[in-house]
């Protein structure tokens, strides 16, 4: 019985996560309390292999059609973008425009707050979308590209439970703030399903190349954010999660041209 309430525990919070991080269409009766959202996010690197797994598919089908690789390479971002509903596109360019644009902390988080988006805000997102297009294309591979977006969404989202918790919020009415802090095993499961995505993905090697990048990511990111805002929002997080991705697929691209 133990074992029966605990797996449908995890399965109402990998439901959670999906809810949370996709614009798939889940119905959930439920309501949602302060904390669930943190805690569902142990299985966030599941949600990113199966937003990746999505976007390789895309793309192999395009293989098959003949396109060529950017083409191809842009509809399979395209694709992992539209099942998140921009979440994370939507992070990185108002951090880009806070950050960039403001000049107090107070001025920073009402631009962050702002849906209107900015020069700062344009070119993040450009810059993001080019390098990811262009690391995919740079593989060609069906197969490479496949492994690639899993890695690469699913190592991106392991550490946000942990920034979560290591980084307090800079709102007390914020997005982070309303989801909770993530337990320590929620943020320990998370790390070790985002190094077997890696393991499985991209290999031994390539696996901690990246793991040392994003350790490092992180923690510029939080000293960052500290300096800026003092503490990290929802749009933090949707920044961090771009800036990962953008690491594991740059650097599989790296690899795979070595």
């Amino acid at each position: 019985m133990f074992a029966v309430d605990w797996m449908r525990q995890c399965y109402a919070e990998f439901e959670m996560a999906v809810l949370f991080l996709t614009r798939l269409p889940l119905s959930r009766l439920a309501p949602i309390d302060h904390g669930d959202v943190a805690r569902a996010l142990w299985s966030a690197p599941i949600v990113g292999g199966v937003i990746g797994a999505l976007g390789g598919t895309v793309y192999t089908l395009c293989s098959l059609l003949h396109l060529p690789a950017w083409p191809a390479a842009a509809l399979a971002v395209a694709a992992t973008a539209g099942v998140t509903g921009c979440l994370h596109e939507d992070g990185l360019a108002d951090v880009a425009d806070g950050f960039g644009g403001g000049a107090t902390r107070e001025r920073k988080l009402e631009i962050m707050r702002d849906s209107r988006i900015g020069t700062y805000g344009v070119c993040a997102l450009v810059l993001s979308f080019v390098l990811r297009i262009g690391a995919l294309a740079s593989l060609r591979d069906p197969t490479l590209v496949f492994a690639a977006l899993i890695a690469a969404h699913a190592a991106a989202r392991a550490g946000l439970p942990a920034f979560m918790r290591w980084v307090p919020p800079a709102r007390a009415d914020g997005l982070s703030a309303g989801a909770g802090v993530p337990p320590r095993a929620g943020v320990s499961a998370a790390i070790v399903l985002g190094v077997a995505a890696l393991g499985g993905s991209v290999g031994l090697a390539a696996g901690v190349i990246v793991l040392v990048v994003l350790a490092c990511l992180h923690g510029a990111m939080a000293w960052l954010c500290q300096r800026q805002i003092q503490g990290q929002t929802g749009d933090v997080l949707g920044a961090l999660e771009q800036v990962g991705e953008i690491a594991v697929l740059l650097i599989a691209a790296a690899v795979a041209q070595s």
